[in-house]
C-alpha cells in the first residue's frame, strides 16, 4: 500500500472514529426525556446515563492512549470502535434503566480506547509539519456531528423512539472497525515499541520492551481516579451548587493527583514519559484547550438558559440562533491549518482565543431587546475562535510527541477536552446560583472571557513559526514497514 493511500485511509477512519463519538454525545439530550418515560426511570438515574459515560471516559483517556503506544493504534482503534458500536447496539435493546447505566460504562471504556488513537494514527502516518490539515478536519467532523446531534436525535426520538438515538452510530462504527482490521496500512514508528526488528532495519534505536514495562498501571489507577473524581464532582455542580461535597470531591482529587505526581517522579517507566511533559509545547497548548473548552461551554451553557427562559423560544428556535457557531467552526478549523503554517501558531492560537473572548463578552450584553444580528455575532465569534483554537493547539499537542508517545498526547488532549467543558458548566453555574439570570449573566459571562483571556496569554508561549522549519521527521520515519 502506497504512503498517501495509507495515509487517506488513516484520514478517513480518524474523522468517522471522531464524528461517531461527537455525535453520541449530543443525540442522548434530547432523546433523554423519552428514555426516562419509557423505563419509567428516576431523574437521577437518567442523569446517570451521561455521568457514567463521563467519569469512565475521562479516568480512562491517558491509559488508553498509552496502550496504543504500545500494543499499536490500529489495533486499539478497531478494539475502540468496534466496541463503541457494540455497547450501542445493547443499550438499544437494554430492558431497563440500570442495563443502559452498566452499558454507557463499558461505551465508556470503548470511547476512551478509540478517542486517542484516532489522534494516535494520524501522528503515526503524517509527518509532523502536514499534521495540521489533517487534525483541522477532524476538528470539522467533530463540530458537524456535535452540532447535527440534537437535530438528528430530536427527529429519530419523536419518529422512533430513543433507542433508535444508539442504533444510529452502529453501522458507522461498523464499518471504521472492521476497515481497520482489514485494510493493510502501514506499520509506522508508533509500532516500533513492539517490534524492534523494524527500528533496527530502519536506522533508529529500537525501543526496549519487556514484560510487565511501559504499562504503569499504579500510575494510571491514580490518574483514573483522580480524573474520575474530579470529572464525577464537576457534573454534579448544575444540580448540587457548590455544596460541602464539591470541596470534599475536589480535595480528594486534589490528593490522588499529589500521590500520582509522587509516583512519577519514582517510577521507572511512567504513564507520562518525560519526552511528553518536557517538550516546551504541550503544557501551554493542554492549558489552551482546557481554557477554551472552559469558556465556551461555559457561555454556551448561560447562553441556552437566556434563549429559552429570557426570550422564550423553544429548543429548536435556539439551536437556530446558534447555527452560526458550527458554521464559523466548519471554516475556521481548516482555515487554521493554512493561518498556523503562515503566520505560525502563536498568533493564529492568540488570535482564537481573542475572538473567544469577545464572543463571550458580547453573550454579556444580552438583553430581552438584544437583536437577533448581534446574538448571531456573539456566536460566529465563539465558532471561530474555537474552531481555530481547537484545531492549532491540538495539532501542536500531537506533533510535538514522539511517534512512540503520540497516544499519550492524545489522550491528554482529549483529557483537557473533556475536563474543560465540564468545569467551565460548574463556574457558570456557581456563579449564577440563586440569582436571576438577567442580574447574574453578565457577571458569569465576564469571568468566562476571562477565563478565554488567560488562555490567550497561554498561547503566547507556543512556537512562533511553523514547524516545518524545524521539526524533521523522526529517523523512524512517518511510515514504516508494511504491517502483517
Amino acid at each position: 500500500m502506497t504512503p498517501v493511500r495509507a495515509q487517506r485511509l488513516t484520514l478517513v477512519g480518524s474523522i468517522l472514529g471522531a464524528a461517531i463519538v461527537a455525535l453520541d454525545g449530543t443525540v442522548l439530550t434530547v432523546a433523554q426525556p423519552s428514555l426516562q418515560h419509557d423505563l419509567d426511570a428516576s431523574l437521577p438515574a437518567v442523569q446517570w446515563t451521561s455521568t457514567a459515560y463521563l467519569v469512565t471516559v475521562a479516568a480512562l483517556l491517558v491509559f488508553a492512549g498509552r496502550l496504543g503506544d504500545r500494543f499499536g493504534h490500529r489495533r486499539v482503534f478497531a478494539v475502540g470502535v468496534l466496541g463503541f458500536g457494540a455497547s450501542s447496539a445493547a443499550i438499544g435493546l437494554a430492558p431497563n434503566i440500570g442495563w443502559v447505566i452498566g452499558l454507557r460504562v463499558l461505551q465508556g471504556v470503548a470511547g476512551a480506547l478509540l478517542q486517542p488513537a484516532t489522534l494516535g494514527l494520524l501522528r503515526a502516518v503524517y509527518p509532523a509539519d502536514r499534521l495540521g490539515r489533517p487534525i483541522a478536519l477532524r476538528t470539522v467532523a467533530i463540530g458537524l456531528s456535535a452540532a447535527a446531534g440534537p437535530v438528528v436525535g430530536g427527529a429519530l426520538t419523536a419518529q422512533l423512539g430513543w433507542r433508535s438515538v444508539f442504533l444510529l452510530t452502529v453501522v458507522p462504527a461498523a464499518v471504521a472497525g472492521v476497515s481497520a482490521l482489514l485494510v493493510r496500512l502501514p506499520q509506522s514508528a508508533e509500532d516500533t515499541a513492539t517490534a524492534p526488528a523494524a527500528g533496527a532495519r530502519s536506522g533508529a534505536p529500537a525501543a526496549e520492551v519487556r514484560p510487565g514495562t511501559g504499562l504503569d498501571l499504579p500510575g494510571a489507577a491514580l490518574l483514573g481516579a483522580a480524573l474520575a473524581c474530579l470529572v464525577f464532582t464537576l457534573v454534579g455542580v448544575p444540580d448540587r451548587g457548590p455544596a460541602p461535597g464539591t470541596w470534599l470531591g475536589l480535595a480528594a482529587s486534589g490528593a490522588l493527583g499529589a500521590a500520582f505526581v509522587r509516583h512519577e517522579r519514582r517510577t521507572r517507566h511512567p504513564l507520562l514519559p518525560p519526552t511528553v511533559l518536557r517538550a516546551p509545547t504541550v503544557a501551554p497548548a493542554l492549558g489552551v484547550l482546557l481554557a477554551a473548552s472552559a469558556a465556551l461551554f461555559g457561555t454556551l451553557f448561560l447562553a441556552t438558559y437566556f434563549l429559552q427562559d429570557v426570550l422564550a423560544l423553544d429548543p429548536l428556535a435556539s439551536a437556530v440562533r446558534s447555527l452560526p457557531l458550527a458554521a464559523a467552526m466548519v471554516v475556521a478549523a481548516p482555515s487554521s491549518a493554512a493561518l498556523a503554517r503562515r503566520h505560525g501558531p502563536r498568533r493564529t492560537v492568540v488570535a482564537g482565543m481573542s475572538s473567544l473572548t469577545l464572543g463571550s463578552l458580547l453573550v454579556a450584553t444580552f438583553g430581552p431587546d438584544t437583536p437577533v444580528p448581534v446574538i448571531g455575532t456573539a456566536f460566529l465569534l465563539l465558532g471561530a475562535g474555537f474552531g481555530s483554537v481547537m484545531a492549532t493547539a491540538t495539532a501542536a499537542v500531537v506533533r510535538a510527541a514522539p511517534v512512540r508517545d503520540a497516544g499519550v498526547a492524545g489522550g491528554l488532549q482529549q483529557t483537557a477536552m473533556n475536563v474543560g467543558p465540564a468545569l467551565g458548566v460548574a463556574v457558570a453555574t456557581t456563579l449564577t446560583a440563586g440569582r436571576p439570570l438577567t442580574d447574574a449573566l453578565s457577571p458569569a459571562l465576564v469571568t468566562l472571557a476571562a477565563v478565554a483571556a488567560a488562555g490567550a496569554l497561554l498561547a503566547t508561549r507556543l512556537p512562533a513559526d511553523h514547524p516545518a522549519s524545524r521539526s524533521p521527521v523522526p529517523a523512524d520515519g512517518p511510515l514504516g514497514r508494511e504491517a502483517p
